[in-house]
């Protein structure tokens, strides 16, 4: 990657990315903050209840001695709640605190606020107007006080907003802050704060956790808060300590955090459960979502991000569908492409499509539906003390191994990579691209994992075994290995695999539909992906898309076997095969990882190859004259025979 970095332009292409990946997340919200907000499951409506109407006023237990607010971290100001005039019989005046007091006490220090993240869980406290009415943003995200941590969504919009704030801010000279308050500002803040540090700078938990006890002292207090931390990035602590909790708190027995009073609307959402628990492996599927649900915000902001990794100019972007790049069906036809340039084989996994985007706050999947979901993993820079991969985009596919004694595992084949920390690697040969997933991101993943493992170590230790998945490079080996990958790897295999997949060698990346990358599978496992539905007298409705429109496909039904009720799967995409005996297609399974149907071209495609029969004889007897052709014999040398 050397000839790379040393690129002026591409480097002044990475700095435009960046820019412009700074500016981004202001540009969507101009476009979609309604509309987004609506969608957004944790937004809610401000329904303040003015305390002179008959709702209980009682000021939160211990707030009255609670510390008003810590020392800033970044740009984070953690505090406990400003309360509204309503409660001012019940605060002596040297004990108030408003949102005008918490304001002030902070422009004396320099610091301008121009957002707040209101973590309570409850409105009772002010209105939202106290903020807004300045030209402060105010944002709620609800979380449960007591024995119930914030949930990983909630982290993930509280992460996204403080970085999203940040971004858009312009200048030093004019930096505002960023008001971060839950009741008494110690264990929810706290909680997302430490979520905050782990996730755009280097630090472990432990570090974090102490620099937030320095700034907000005497820091989480909650035992359960705190071993939450260490479990969701798979640490584990050494000689934990956990403070005492606050004079100021001890004085009730009842700890209600100010927000489970009766009158409360308390319903919002089911309690924490850590996605990142691990389920009985008995129970692996491929139909199993993975990770935590990110802001609708910055789902917008992670598609228009991998449409510029993927270097796809803004005219060619459409509606935003999932770029990453598909086979086409092999036929009689596209079989000649094997004899013009120089191509490598490997087996067609029976898995899920992922493509994978690393950045500094975390590593998403990206479905086929093009929506990202968050997973905790780690993936240090080949030298593992320059900290952790940014900007990388790769691809490949989830796949569910069943291992002899040991279980259902999931793993992540890599197979292609579109960009490494900001640098444009689309255009490289597919050899190249394929060289640098080995080198750059699994061996360093799997060099640290060995020194986590090394008996003595000092701690923190990232459990590597805590990941939802393994990751490794999928192989792909000379065209001449065909027969070897039919007769003998694929029925060793210890996941599904239904064919085989033909690389150019010297292709760059190509996205959406490449026809110089060619899918073939055994011919009853060819198929096609129908959008299914039952209109009026229970008849079949079967739709492809064409130009981006639903195509009625007349005269074409499936056969759904012992499926009873057929009702149940209208609306779902069916994968299904040909029976050419019947004459219909065969119901093979419900694509849950897809949210369209096939294009028509597509499914033309597969007819073609359907009615050519390429059967495993006549592909091995054409590959086999094929290899023999000058191209892949000057290239017949031990370096490329070993992959």
């Amino acid at each position: 990657m050397s000839s790379l970095t040393q690129d002026d332009h591409i480097e002044s292409a990475v700095a435009t990315m960046r820019r412009e990946r700074e500016k981004r997340p202001r540009e969507i919200r101009r476009e979609q903050e309604e509309q987004g907000a609506k969608r957004h499951a944790q937004t809610v409506s401000y329904d303040y209840r003015p305390q002179n109407h008959g709702y209980r006023r009682e000021v939160p237990q211990g707030w009255l001695d609670c510390p008003r607010a810590g020392q800033c971290i970044d740009i984070l100001i953690p505090s406990k709640v400003p309360l509204d005039d309503t409660y001012n019989d019940f605060v002596t005046p040297c004990k108030r605190y408003s949102s005008k007091q918490l304001i002030n006490e902070q422009k004396i220090n320099g610091r301008e606020i121009g957002l707040v993240l209101d973590l309570t869980n409850t409105t009772r406290y002010y209105s939202a107007e106290e903020w807004t009415k300045l030209g402060i943003k105010h944002l709620k995200i609800r979380c449960k006080g007591r024995d119930s941590v914030p949930d990983n969504e909630s982290v993930n919009r509280f992460v996204f907003e403080v970085i999203d704030f940040s971004n858009r801010q312009n200048s030093l000279k004019n930096r505002k802050y960023i008001v971060v308050h839950c009741t008494h500002g110690h264990n929810r803040t706290g909680f997302m704060i430490v979520h905050f540090l782990m996730r755009s700078q280097v630090f472990s938990v432990t570090q974090a956790l102490n620099i937030f006890a320095e700034r907000r002292p005497p820091g989480i207090y909650k035992p359960d808060y705190i071993q939450a931390l260490y479990d969701f990035y798979y640490e584990v602590p050494e000689n934990m300590v956990c403070p005492p909790t606050p004079e100021w708190k001890r004085s009730s027995d009842l700890d209600l955090n100010g927000e489970a009073l009766p009158d409360d609307n308390n319903d919002v959402g089911n309690p924490s459960v850590p996605s990142n628990d691990h389920m009985d492996n008995k129970n692996i599927t491929n139909d199993d979502v993975l990770g935590d649900a990110i802001p609708y915000h910055q789902q917008e902001v992670l598609r228009l991000l991998c449409y510029q990794l993927l270097e796809i100019p803004p005219q060619a972007r459409g509606n935003l569908q999932f770029p990453g790049s598909h086979p086409v069906s092999l036929n009689s036809d596209n079989l000649q492409l094997l004899r013009q340039r120089y191509y490598y084989t490997t087996w067609k996994a029976d898995g899920t499509r992922y493509m994978m985007l690393i950045l500094r706050d975390g590593c998403y999947l990206v479905d086929r539906t093009f929506s990202f979901r968050r997973v905790q993993m780690r993936f240090p820079l080949k030298n593992i003390h320059d900290g952790f991969h940014d900007l990388t985009l790769i691809d490949g596919e989830m796949i569910i191994d069943k291992i002899p004694e040991v279980g259902l595992k999931r793993r992540y084949l890599a197979y292609d990579l579109m960009t490494l920390n900001g640098l444009p690697t689309v255009r490289l040969p597919f050899s190249e691209r394929w060289k640098l997933i080995e080198e750059e991101i699994v061996k360093p993943r799997n060099f640290e994992r060995k020194l986590f493992e090394v008996e003595g170590r000092s701690n923190p230790v990232y459990r590597y075994a805590m990941e939802l998945f393994g990751v490794r490079r999928k192989d792909f080996w000379p065209l001449s290995t065909v027969t070897k990958l039919l007769k003998e790897l694929i029925p060793q295999l210890s996941h599904e695999a239904d064919g085989l997949i033909f690389q150019g060698c010297d292709d760059p990346y190509v996205c959406r539909t490449h026809e110089g990358l060619l899918k073939w599978k055994y011919p009853e496992m060819n198929s096609v992906d129908f959008l299914f539905e039952v209109g009026s007298e229970n008849r079949q409705l079967l739709f492809l898309y064409e130009r981006g429109k639903k195509k009625l496909m007349d005269g074409t039904r499936i056969d759904f076997g012992a499926v009873e009720e057929i009702k149940a799967i209208s609306g779902k995409i069916v994968e299904c095969s040909w029976n050419s005996d019947e004459d219909c297609w065969v119901c093979m399974r419900i694509r849950t990882d897809k949210a369209t149907p096939n294009d028509i071209n597509t499914y033309r495609k597969v007819l073609r190859s359907i009615k050519d029969n390429i059967t495993e004889e006549v592909l091995v007897g054409d590959i086999s004259e094929i290899v023999r052709l000058p191209m892949y014999a000057d290239r017949a040398h031990p370096h490329h025979r070993r992959r």
